[in-house]
């Protein structure tokens, strides 16, 4: 099935800005408590984010006063300089913007003039978001809903081998690792399908969150391929959803096209003057993945030991989790209410996940606290929930 705007794609059961993670200050008055009260598993940032180095830059920017007063540089040169250096690249290969929401809408327009998207499904909602401004197509790649192992692995449901530009979708949209699996694909499998596609759009916002991720980056790959755009968050990895900085990699010609496309200024002036030091900082990148190797199978473990959760592995910073009763899926919105209500902890409500309903949740990883915290509360809570009280 083609979806587009003249054919609507199937909508989800509330309104997308409720059903999104992160909206911690609207569910604090809707709780009738401080935000700070509140245990937010909803949004997968890191918790003991930002780095300490950040807010003192942005003291420093404050108390000078201009990055508030003047306009940001319209062709933001550091920004993009300290970008392309991370990565090996040519400044002209760079292109900032206001969070990775921003970039998907302008990858989205040339998606579809370009013809049908796929994508894969459960996915990430903001893309089917992206493609509507545009009246563009897509369908869905369904992924199986059940998985052994985290990865690196092929993307299922579409073999490597095929023609080049294939007769069907035209495009490709692939977010690694997968929103909201966890699940990590590998550049040699990825790889092979970039011939398949006119345009091959690959969102890697949690990749550098994964311990030893950033082997399986097609970035690597955008020198020979002109059709690939990578597009990366600095959100998660530093915990800045509030500041909103993100960037586009790609053809310096695909990429100077959608510069002219949009506002003189997508990035603010306090971001573009703090984000030139992020990407230099390792040993904030060492603290995160090393977090995330902890935490996560500490987690993932004392979940699985739940009777009737089912975590689903994970590569990176959340994970999927389901419940049963009786071998069969049982619906999980009851449990995610109790835990608000009762607990002050936020899980994300996955029906705006294209291909998942209410029998899914995705908890995002805390620190050991706030990890303690969550199970505390799932054992109080689901014992009840599962017997249907």
């Amino acid at each position: 099935m083609v979806h587009s705007r003249d054919r609507p794609c199937p909508q989800p059961l509330a309104p997308s800005s409720e059903l999104h993670g992160g909206n911690r200050l609207a569910a604090a008055r809707r709780l009738g408590c401080r935000p700070e009260q509140l245990l937010d598993a909803s949004a997968s940032l890191v918790p003991f984010g930002p780095p300490a180095g950040l807010r003192r830059r942005l003291v420093r920017l404050l108390a000078d006063g201009a990055a508030l007063r003047d306009y940001p540089d319209r062709s933001y040169r550091d920004l993009r300089q300290a970008s392309a250096a991370h990565h090996g690249l040519e400044p002209a290969a760079v292109l900032p913007g206001n969070g990775a929401a921003e970039l998907f809408t302008w990858a989205a327009r040339d998606a579809a003039a370009a013809g049908t998207s796929l994508l894969p499904t459960p996915g990430f909602a903001d893309y089917r978001r992206a493609l509507a401004c545009w009246q563009g197509a897509w369908q869905p790649l369904p992924l199986p809903l059940d998985w052994s192992e985290p990865g690196p692995g092929p993307l299922p449901g579409l073999p490597p081998t095929g023609p080049t530009v294939s007769p069907g979708p035209q495009v490709l949209w692939i977010t690694n690792p997968h929103n909201p699996s966890g699940q990590l694909w590998s550049r040699q499998a990825l790889e092979p399908l970039l011939r398949r596609f006119a345009l091959v759009i690959v969102d890697e916002a949690f990749l550098p969150l994964v311990p030893g991720g950033e082997a399986q980056s097609l970035v690597p790959l955008l020198a020979d391929h002109p059709q690939l755009v990578v597009i990366r968050s600095l959100t998660k990895l530093l915990a800045i959803a509030g500041l909103r900085l993100g960037y586009a990699l790609g053809d310096p010609a695909r990429l100077a096209r959608w510069s002219g496309w949009r506002d003189p200024w997508p990035v603010n002036g306090l971001a573009a003057a703090a984000g030139d030091a992020l990407l230099s900082d390792r040993r904030w990148l060492q603290r995160v993945q090393g977090w995330v190797a902890e935490e996560g199978p500490w987690l993932q473990a004392r979940l699985a030991a739940i009777a009737g959760l089912d975590p689903r592995p994970t590569s990176v910073n959340y994970l999927l989790l389901r419940g049963h009763r009786d071998c069969q899926p049982l619906e999980l919105e009851p449990l995610r209410l109790a835990l608000e209500e009762r607990h002050r902890i936020l899980l994300r409500d996955c029906r705006s996940f294209e291909g998942l309903d209410g029998t899914w949740l995705r908890l995002a990883l805390q620190d050991r606290a706030g990890n303690r915290r969550l199970l505390a509360a799932l054992g109080r809570e689901w014992p009840r929930v599962r017997a249907g009280g």
